[in-house]
C-alpha cells in the first residue's frame, strides 16, 4: 500500500508525517528511523528491536559461526574482558 502526500520542513528542520501515513504504518511518538540520502530523496526507514523470536535466531546463528571459526566461551571472555579494560 503505497500513500503520497505532501508535506513541509519547519526552521528547525523538523518535517511532519501526514496523519495518515502514520496511521496506516502505526507509528507513534518515539518511533525511530533510519534517514539515507540520496541526490534528491531523503527515505526514512523505521527502526525496532527485534522479537525475541528473531533475537534468539541471531544468538543461535552467532553461535553457530563461533563454534565454525572454533572460537570459545573463554575466548569470548577474553575479548570483552579486554574491551571493557579499554574504558
Amino acid at each position: 500500500m503505497t500513500e503520497l502526500a505532501t508535506t513541509k520542513m519547519s526552521s528547525k528542520g523538523q518535517v511532519v508525517i501526514p496523519e495518515d501515513i502514520r496511521k496506516s504504518l502505526g507509528l507513534k511518538a518515539g518511533s525511530q528511523f533510519v534517514v539515507v540520502a540520496g541526490k534528491d530523496a531523503v527515505i526514512l526507514k523505521t527502526i525496532a528491536p527485534p522479537s525475541m523470536d528473531e533475537f534468539d535466531a541471531l544468538i543461535r546463528e552467532a553461535r553457530k559461526q563461533a563454534r565454525k571459526a572454533g572460537m570459545k566461551s573463554s575466548d569470548i571472555k577474553k575479548a570483552v574482558a579486554a574491551v571493557c579494560g579499554r574504558r
